[in-house]
């Protein structure tokens, strides 16, 4: 018979939690550390951003004066924020559903290639990866007017047209980046063509985790390509649609680099027609030394993304069965 220990017996007690609950317990305490670390990186500054858009910028904190939502009413009746916000829309309602289908198209074409994925997989996400700083400087020498590689190509051919007796078929030169009506959407086509590798990848990467028992049972029942795509590829594929989607709205909502760099000697224009929210709510900031008023652009820029965001997640999610 097996004596239970004695109250002064200096024999360990058993803990009173199972397995399962120690496991759970050590897991909260590790998840304890990236949470500080984003209270302390993230959640904090926003907390001080939207303190700081209801009140007057001064170095001392003591000496900042609570003005409400002054700065967010003076937003509202900017032309200029309205432009920026406009342009900012614009510029995720062209990038985010081309890239996303020209993404999806070149994926399916390389999922069927056998030899050399690894090498055209490496090629599309070479643009992802290079400095977005060095893509817009290339692209903006590229579509200079005066000895841009595409006004060459254009008089080029209109010298080739000329020599056959076909001036009608010319084409002027372009004044890609300085024409207030083409320079938006020649900032959106570097756009597009440097976020292409990352959803070639991201699709790729999807395709392969498809079993391919779904294609050969649809196959047996008749199915076509297109069928195979709209029945079985699309709806299996869904979360990885969905992440794509979000990152790249995300990414849309925020730019900054391109814009910046591609046209350094007019950040933003002509006529403000490539200004994007974050560079205005830059050159409020450090070029008027406006940061309260920065700060409620950036509270304003949050609470877009995470309207769209959410809207998204709600009209995208949805359970496949199997």
């Amino acid at each position: 018979m097996i004596s239970s220990p004695t109250p002064g017996s200096s024999e360990p007690r058993r803990s009173r939690l199972s397995l399962a609950q120690r496991e759970a317990v050590w897991a909260y305490v590790f998840l304890l550390v990236p949470l500080a670390f984003f209270a302390l990186i993230r959640f904090w500054p926003a907390i001080q951003s939207f303190q700081l858009s209801l009140s007057t910028w001064h170095v001392d904190p003591a000496r900042r004066t609570f003005i409400g939502t002054q700065y967010y009413q003076e937003l509202l009746a900017n032309p200029v924020f309205h432009q920026a916000l406009k342009n900012t829309l614009l510029y995720t309602a062209i990038t985010v559903p081309v890239s996303i289908g020209l993404g999806l198209s070149i994926a399916i074409m390389l999922q069927a290639v056998q030899h050399g994925r690894g090498w055209y997989r490496a090629i599309y996400f070479a643009p992802y990866i290079t400095p977005a700083v060095a893509v817009a400087w290339v692209w903006g020498w590229m579509y200079n007017q005066n000895f841009g590689i595409f006004n060459r190509l254009i008089v080029d051919w209109w010298v080739f047209v000329d020599g056959i007796g076909l001036p009608w078929l010319a084409i002027e030169p372009q004044r890609f980046l300085r024409d207030p009506g083409t320079a938006l959407y020649s900032v959106a086509a570097v756009i597009v063509w440097q976020q292409l590798g990352f959803q070639v990848v991201i699709f790729l990467a999807g395709l392969q985790g498809i079993p391919r028992v779904f294609y050969e049972a649809a196959r047996i029942d008749g199915a076509n390509p297109w069928q195979l795509f709209r029945h079985v590829t699309f709806p299996l594929l869904n979360p990885v649609l969905v992440f794509a989607v979000v990152i790249t709205t995300i990414n849309a909502l925020q730019l900054f680099d391109q814009i910046v760099n591609i046209n350094f000697t007019d950040q933003g224009g002509p006529l403000n027609r490539t200004l994007s929210i974050a560079l205005y709510m830059y050159q409020e900031a450090f070029g008027r030394a406006r940061l309260g008023y920065a700060a409620a652009v950036t509270v304003v820029l949050f609470l877009i993304i995470l309207v769209i965001t959410l809207v998204q997640l709600r009209l995208t999610q949805r359970k496949v069965e199997y």
